[in-house]
C-alpha cells in the first residue's frame, strides 16, 4: 500500500511511485501514435478516414459510468478486506485480554494478568502464541506464500511438525486453540459460563479467515472485465477517426488525455480487486501481522519488541 503525504500540486502531476501510469504506458503510448500517425495521414497526406463523433459521444458516457461500476465493486472488495483484518487485530487483542483475565494460571490464582503468560506450557500462552501464528498463516494462505519462516518460531517442534503439511494451515492452528480452551475447561481453569466468550472470539477470528477466503476465491466476473477491458480500448483506438476533423493537431494531445482516463481506471480495477497481494496497492498485510505481534508479545510479558513496519519508498507491506 503507497503510504505518503499528499504532494503539492506540481508535484502531484509528476508523482510516479503510486500511479497507474507504469502499468499502462505501452497501450497509452499505442494510443497516442495511432492519434498522431492519423492526424499527419489526415492534415499531410490527404488521406482522411473520418468518423462522426455521435458515436463516441454515445459510446463514452456508458463506458465511463460502467468503469465507475466495476471499481466501486473492486473498491468494496479492497476495504472489505481491510475490514476483515481490522476485526482480527481486534479479535486477536480481545484474546489476549480474555486469555489473562479468564483463565486462571496453573495454580488456580486468577490475578495472572498482571504477569503476563509467559511459559510455552501454559495453554494460555500457548493461544496467544497461536494467534500470533495464526495471523502470519492467514497472510500467507492469501498470497500463497511459504509460512514456514514466520509461523514455526511460534509453535513448539513438534507441534509445527505436525501442521506444517496441512492444506489449511490457519484451521489447523485454531482448531489447537479450540483444544487448549477444552483443556482449561476439564481443569477447570475457566468457568463455563465465562469459556463462550472466549469461544465467541475464537469464532469470530475464523469467520474472518472465511471472509477472506471468499474475497480471494471469488473474483469479479471474468466476462464483465473482458467486456470494459475491450471497450476501453476499442473505444481508445477508433476516437482519433472521430477527433481529427474536430481538433485537427489537438487530436493526439486529446487522445492522450481520454486514453490515461480509461485505461488508467481498467487499470486501477484490476489492482484493488485483489487486496491481499503484493503490489503497491494491496493491503499491508505485513504490517497488520506485526501489529498483531506486538499486541501478543506485551500479552505474554515480553519487553523486548520489535518495531513497526513502517513504508519503505512510500510503500507499505
Amino acid at each position: 500500500m503507497i503510504v505518503r503525504e499528499r504532494p503539492s500540486a506540481l508535484r502531484l502531476l509528476l508523482v510516479l511511485r503510486g500511479s497507474v501510469l507504469p502499468s499502462i504506458w505501452k497501450s497509452l503510448a499505442a494510443a497516442t501514435l495511432l492519434a498522431a500517425a492519423v492526424t499527419l495521414l489526415d492534415l499531410l497526406g490527404g488521406v482522411r478516414i473520418a468518423l462522426s463523433t455521435i458515436p463516441f459521444t454515445l459510446m463514452g458516457l456508458p463506458l465511463a459510468i460502467f468503469l465507475g461500476f466495476r471499481n466501486n465493486a473492486a473498491y468494496d472488495r479492497y476495504w472489505e478486506g481491510r475490514k476483515q483484518w481490522g476485526e482480527l487485530v481486534l479479535r486477536s487483542r480481545s484474546l489476549a485480554r480474555q486469555c489473562l483475565s479468564l483463565v486462571q494460571d496453573g495454580d488456580g490464582d486468577g490475578g495472572a494478568a498482571a504477569d503476563g503468560a509467559d511459559e510455552r506450557g501454559d495453554p494460555r500462552a500457548r493461544m496467544l502464541r497461536r494467534a500470533a501464528a495464526y495471523a502470519h498463516a492467514l497472510r500467507h494462505r492469501l498470497r500463497g506464500s511459504d509460512p514456514a519462516g514466520d509461523v514455526a518460531p511460534w509453535l513448539d517442534a513438534g507441534e509445527w511438525e505436525g501442521v506444517r503439511t496441512l492444506p489449511n494451515l490457519p484451521h489447523a492452528l485454531m482448531l489447537h486453540m479450540g483444544a487448549d480452551l477444552a483443556l482449561c475447561l476439564r481443569q477447570r481453569r475457566i468457568d463455563p459460563a465465562l469459556a463462550v466468550a472466549l469461544d465467541a472470539t475464537l469464532s469470530a477470528m475464523t469467520g474472518v479467515a472465511a471472509a477472506c477466503e471468499r474475497i480471494r476465491g471469488t473474483p469479479i466476473p471474468f466476462s464483465y472485465t473482458l467486456l470494459l477491458h475491450r471497450t476501453a480500448y476499442l473505444y481508445c483506438f477508433l476516437l482519433p477517426f472521430g477527433l481529427v476533423d474536430t481538433v485537427g493537431w489537438l487530436t493526439p494531445l486529446v487522445v492522450a488525455i481520454v486514453a490515461y482516463t480509461f485505461f488508467g481506471l481498467d487499470a486501477l480495477g484490476d489492482e484493488i480487486e485483489e487486496p491481499f497481494g503484493v503490489s503497491d496497492h494491496d493491503l499491508p498485510l505485513a504490517a497488520l501481522c506485526r501489529t498483531i505481534e506486538i499486541d501478543l508479545r506485551i500479552a505474554l510479558g515480553e519487553r523486548e519488541l520489535p518495531p513497526p513496519l513502517l513504508p519503505v519508498g512510500y510503500r507499505l507491506t
